[in-house]
């Protein structure tokens, strides 16, 4: 964690903030935010850049992907005057699964103390890192103590067994490590993996639908991620490989346009309100691989009837998964829909009909000194790490298990002498 060089905020005695960083790495766009450690974090570094070497969640491209990572963090450098070291990291790929059980241990004093919740948490990490499976998100619903459920904190209660009941959030390993690598490369450490959803939700939702229970889905580019929150707890996050970039494929499929034409279209004409005038509007476009460059026509009802299934697949395939973790009542009948795809016209009502729920479309709440041009669905998975990263108790640390490559900034370089050199 960097510090920061500059005359303090004010109402810090001096003392300055520490500096978080942190990363989402999409198949977009690579984004990174530079903001204080404190309870109002304030935005100091923003860098975005085109994503390279990313396809749904995945590391596809180490040498792409490390350079658009590279030019991203630089920008927020310059930004905000410091250098990073270590990062929190955003992560939508290898399958993510959720998980619900309970760690157990003996209190042996009679009395809990730091050792005995310490040995739960290690108890989980064990249960969890296995059958080729990384823990990336760790966080406690409630501990029980003996037979009385519910303590919040059992620290200095008497009892003879301490229990956590816990939610839990794994990937398949090898996606986790190559992500992990491909920070290293960038000279950084990943400090703690959080799932994108995760992040999304808590940018997103209200205060007032974490306590009452809400389901957030953020439709990113490439992958789509979902989250249920309920009583200020974490307890569901997946994902799937699918999301905005879809869309534009399927433009560009059916009218045999360029994929740079197809997003054109899918952003000035996608929509998923039916309208008497769709029929009339009439959308140009060129062909892909026409050398006499001559325009071709279609309406903006086609742009509708080509867009709207793969929306009703992908909200549906969300759902289904969250239905199948019998984990949807906790959501409240609430959904949030955020990221970049969920900026089509009309589709809060299209999914407040398909999913039969009350649905909002919501962007980010905006660090201090954001600008509103940033504080868009796009960069909720950003700034929603920010948030985490700020406030530990949110969410449980997961330092990523890597190889012995982890070993600090000056193995790190003495690694890329002796491979140099």
């Amino acid at each position: 964690m960097a510090q920061i060089r500059r005359t303090a905020l004010p109402g810090e005695r001096g003392r300055p903030p520490r500096a978080i960083g942190v990363l989402d790495v999409g198949t977009t766009k690579i984004c990174c935010l530079i903001a204080t450690s404190t309870d109002q974090p304030r935005l100091l570094g923003i860098g975005h850049q085109r994503s390279r070497g990313i396809k749904a969640g995945l590391v596809v491209d180490l040498d792409e992907a490390e350079q658009a990572i590279r030019a991203a963090v630089a920008q927020a450098e310059r930004q905000a005057g410091i250098t990073l070291d270590e990062v929190h990291v955003a992560i939508a790929g290898g399958h993510l699964q959720s998980s619900h059980f309970a760690a157990t241990a003996e209190v042996a004093s009679g009395v809990v103390g730091e050792g005995d919740i310490a040995r739960v948490i290690a108890g989980a990490r064990s249960f969890c890192e296995r059958d080729g499976r990384a823990l990336v998100h760790l966080n406690r619903i409630a501990y029980r103590l003996d037979d009385y459920a519910g303590i919040d904190d059992p620290r200095g209660m008497a009892g003879r067994i301490l229990a956590g009941d816990m939610h839990a959030i794994t990937a398949d390993d090898g996606p986790v490590r190559n992500l992990a690598l491909l920070i290293e490369r960038c000279f950084l450490r990943p400090v703690r993996f959080t799932p994108a959803g995760t992040a999304s939700a808590r940018a997103v939702a209200t205060p007032e639908e974490q306590r009452s229970g809400v389901t957030v889905i953020d439709m990113g580019a490439g992958t789509t991620s979902i989250a249920v929150i309920a009583d200020g707890h974490d307890v569901f996050a997946g994902a799937l490989p699918m999301g905005g970039d879809h869309l534009t494929f399927d433009i560009a499929n059916a009218l045999g346009t360029p994929l740079a034409e197809a997003e054109r279209i899918k952003v000035l004409y996608g929509t998923m309100v039916e309208a008497s005038s769709d029929e009339r509007d009439i959308v140009t476009y060129p062909r892909a691989h026409d050398t006499e460059m001559e325009l071709y026509q279609t309406s903006r009802a086609q742009i509708r009837n080509l867009i709207q299934p793969r929306v009703e697949s992908l909200l549906s395939q969300a759902m289904e998964k969250l239905v199948a973790s019998g984990l949807e009542a906790y959501g409240g009948g609430r959904i949030v829909l955020t990221g970049g795809a969920a900026q089509l016209v009309g589709l809060q009502m299209f999914a407040g009909r398909l999913l039969a729920s009350s649905v909002r479309i919501a962007a980010p709440r905006p660090l201090a000194g954001m600008s509103s041009s940033t504080c868009t669905p796009a960069f909720a998975t950003a700034i929603g790490l920010v948030a985490a990263s700020a406030n530990p108790a949110t969410l449980a640390p997961i330092e990523p298990r890597l190889a012995a490559s982890n070993a600090g900034y000056l193995g790190r370089v003495g690694q890329w002498l002796r491979e140099a050199f």
